[in-house]
């Protein structure tokens, strides 16, 4: 069941339902536990603090982040635990922000080269910091092949930097419905391949991390002791098309109003690619799907306006208040500043995103 839209809410906004939202939150929380593996959620999908906290409080190892700026945000909330998956490069402009973070909270950092390690040590938190080795399980877009892990994780330890595991993104589970099932095995042989890798060189693999929402339950098996999903808060189009979610599970939408009628068999909406974001997977037609115009595909977008395309039988009127479901709820977060947080079709509360921006 769709949670009731707002009233007299100024559009367009970035609407969270809170009931759906904490229901989203325990179901993931609870199928990570079960499977023996620690929960790290990706904040870059929430960017919010308050989510962050939600999501620590139902027993998350700690918070996964994308930017040494969102780990700033995170630690300034009161985070202690904060893994930034990513490879970093610590340039001379970022090192003395790394020393001041590592000073301030249990922090791990991903990387997936020498030239990277080097400038960690250069950096001067070797032993203040975990490193984790990225692997690549088939995306190809970033991380070694796994079995490459073992010649990295042993030059780390030679510049200082203790190596605490491994970890992968299985992004290529999105390709389309078929591919979660694949990617999670891939994820499980590629990071078995680097845990034994790491070991031939004498370094054992403390952490070994897993990470998407399609894949995240299927992949906590085997070698695989923690994951690391982010879109599973809100949930948006390529959950739903992916078979992760259905349309009950969608906790946060763009909601809109119908600003023109102008066209037949169109509306125009107040949320373009300001609002929207533009992101378009190949295997996934338009920009979103509006439910209450019996998800009618948004099939294109100026900044400021989303051209709705209606299917036969189906109208609105100008001023007509609608949501749309994104394709990728991710970069449509860091487009607005705030949430606005409804229960029962009432704004009950207002989040800043907190992390907006933080990209450095």
């Amino acid at each position: 069941m769709l949670w009731p839209l707002p009233e007299g809410i100024e559009t367009p906004a970035l609407v969270v339902d809170r009931e759906t939202l904490l229901a989203n939150l325990d179901a993931m929380a609870d199928r990570i536990h079960e499977a023996g593996v620690a929960l790290w959620p990706h904040a870059k999908t929430h960017k919010s603090v308050d989510v962050g906290a939600l999501q620590l409080a139902r027993g998350a190892a700690g918070l996964t982040v994308a930017s040494l700026a969102e780990a700033e945000v995170f630690a300034e909330a009161g985070c202690t635990d904060l893994f930034i998956a990513y490879p970093l490069y610590v340039s001379p402009a970022k090192a003395d922000r790394l020393h001041r973070l590592a000073a301030r909270v249990r922090l791990s950092v991903g990387l997936d080269s020498v030239e990277a390690a080097g400038r960690l040590a250069a950096a001067g938190v070797a032993g203040r910091l975990d490193v984790l080795v990225e692997i690549d399980s088939g995306q190809h877009r970033s991380g070694v092949r796994p079995e490459a892990a073992g010649e990295l994780a042993s030059r780390c330890r030679e510049m200082g930097l203790p190596v605490a595991g491994v970890f992968t993104h299985g992004g290529h589970g999105y390709h389309d419905r078929s591919a979660p099932p694949g990617a999670a095995a891939d994820e499980r042989a590629a990071l078995e391949t680097a845990v034994a890798a790491l070991s031939r060189h004498g370094i054992g693999a403390v952490r070994v991390s897993a990470g998407s929402t399609p894949t995240a339950v299927a992949s906590a098996a085997g070698v695989v002791n923690e994951e690391r999903p982010g879109t599973y808060v809100f949930n948006d189009r390529q959950q739903l098309e992916l078979g992760t979610a259905t349309p009950g599970n969608v906790a946060a939408a763009v909601v809109a109003t119908v600003v023109s009628t102008a066209v037949d068999g169109q509306v125009v909406l107040d949320a373009g690619s300001k609002a929207l974001a533009s992101d378009r997977p190949a295997w996934l037609s338009h920009y979103g799907i509006v439910p209450e115009l019996a998800d009618a595909p948004v099939t294109a977008l100026s900044e400021c306006h989303g051209l709705v395309t209606l299917p036969p039988g189906v109208s609105a009127r100008v001023g007509t208040v609608v949501r749309v479901v994104p394709n990728h709820i991710c970069p449509v977060v860091n487009l607005f500043d705030r949430y606005d947080v409804v229960s029962n079709g009432v704004v009950v509360d207002r989040w800043p995103v907190s992390a907006r921006g933080h990209l450095t």
